[in-house]
């Protein structure tokens, strides 16, 4: 914003803006982000993440694994970092930047990482408090020494940095996604008396119902890097078993495509290294037959993915997986469990709070630019013939296998 008040046209940022921001880095390979560890670990306990999303390892084993994989989309990271006048961090703002062919078009487009079939659930980037604007100018200064780009797609942001990219700039604001987080008391008791009647009444029934046929669970928790990676096999398969139920609501498989798996072994496997994964299992009859994948980040526990065996569906296998690891998160003193985003039921039961993450475009000064990002917003919000055509020209083939 100038001195004036005024907002600064993204395309001038760079004459305006330099002057105030002599510590402003930007990285473009995966050794200089590698470089960045003690940066993360500061930010880290800065800003009080949770998101396994924000970690470095998450961000590394995303660029090992799915950059450039269409070969007529060339894309390299773009990682901002700023830093205040002592030079330690105050934000890093992992971006990922994009050129394409769009029919005779010739675009380019900046984006937080995370563009995969749904595994980066959340971008936020990491930003100390009070360092919001000061991220946002990092990025459009950064920005105007990069030619060739069209527009920026801040998905997924925090209520914190979109106020101040309004501030700093003239968005486009697009989706609001909604993430819901359990704030867990200190006792698994204190967490029963809290639930509904309807839904007490269903915890009693996942145990009572294995008990009257003769069965009896055991609730397994592998974090070791080894037993995560051997457990991540049979995860895997349950997760498929889910995606091909018939009946209840639809659950894509999130992990069809070889790449896909080959990202979450990696990513599973640096994130255990630093004890942050738990691959809940349940076993009964020598089988497991229910499996949770959840990240553990400071005092929270983020529930990831899971699956279970249907042939085990009418003893509500999952639900008791998800409940142990509710019970074992508040055996360990942790203060929330993240349910992810949408609002599905067996979520919402648990009475969870809302927490909103916004999107929104801020396109470059130019004529072709703004006229490009319009396309592409219409292409968003529509389902028509042409938006059709818009999306099948826009969206990059990407071999996931």
């Amino acid at each position: 914003m100038a001195a004036d008040g005024s907002r600064i046209p993204l395309g001038r940022a760079d004459a305006l803006l330099r002057p105030a921001l002599p510590l402003t880095q930007t990285v473009c390979d995966l050794d200089g982000i590698r470089a960045l560890k003690d940066d993360y670990e500061q930010l880290g306990r800065l800003t009080g993440n949770t998101l396994p999303f924000a970690l470095q390892e998450w961000h590394l084993a995303w660029c090992t694994h799915f950059l450039n994989r269409n070969p007529r989309v060339q894309q390299q990271p773009l990682f901002v970092v700023s830093r205040d006048e002592s030079g330690a961090s105050a934000a890093i703002v992992p971006l990922i930047l994009s050129r394409r062919r769009v029919g005779p078009l010739k675009l380019g487009t900046v984006d937080l990482l995370g563009a995969d079939p749904g595994l980066t659930e959340i971008r936020n980037p990491l930003v100390k408090p009070g360092c919001e604007r000061l991220a946002v100018r990092a990025v459009h200064a950064a920005l105007a020494d990069i030619p060739g780009w069209d527009w920026i797609e801040w998905r997924g942001i925090s209520e914190e940095l979109s106020t101040a990219l309004a501030c700093e700039s003239t968005p486009q604001w697009c989706e609001i996604m909604e993430d819901y987080v359990l704030d867990l008391p200190a006792s698994w008791e204190e967490f029963r008396a809290s639930l509904k009647r309807n839904v007490r009444e269903a915890l009693r029934h996942c145990y009572n119902s294995l008990r009257r046929a003769g069965l009896s669970f055991e609730f397994i928790v592998a974090r070791e890097p080894a037993e995560v990676r051997r457990g991540l096999e049979r995860f895997l398969q349950l997760h498929t078993l889910r995606a091909h139920m018939r009946r209840g609501p639809p659950h894509p498989d999130r992990f069809a495509g070889r790449a896909l798996r080959n990202f979450l072994y990696d990513v599973c496997t640096r994130l255990a290294q630093r004890d942050a994964v738990r691959l809940f299992q349940l076993r009964i009859g020598g089988h497991i037959v229910a499996a949770r994948l959840a990240f553990v980040v400071r005092d929270s526990m983020y529930l990831y993915y899971s699956g279970f065996d249907p042939a085990w569906a009418r003893y509500s296998v999952m639900t008791t997986a998800t409940a142990e690891g509710f019970r074992y998160a508040i055996a360990q003193g942790l203060k929330s469990a993240n349910l992810s985003l949408t609002g599905e039921q067996s979520k919402l039961r648990w009475r969870p709070r809302r927490v909103e993450f916004h999107s929104a475009l801020v396109h470059r000064q130019f004529v072709t630019s703004r006229l490009a990002c319009r396309a592409y917003r219409a292409a968003l919000a529509s389902d028509g013939r042409p938006s059709r055509i818009l999306k099948r020209l826009w969206q990059a083939h990407r071999d996931w296998n």
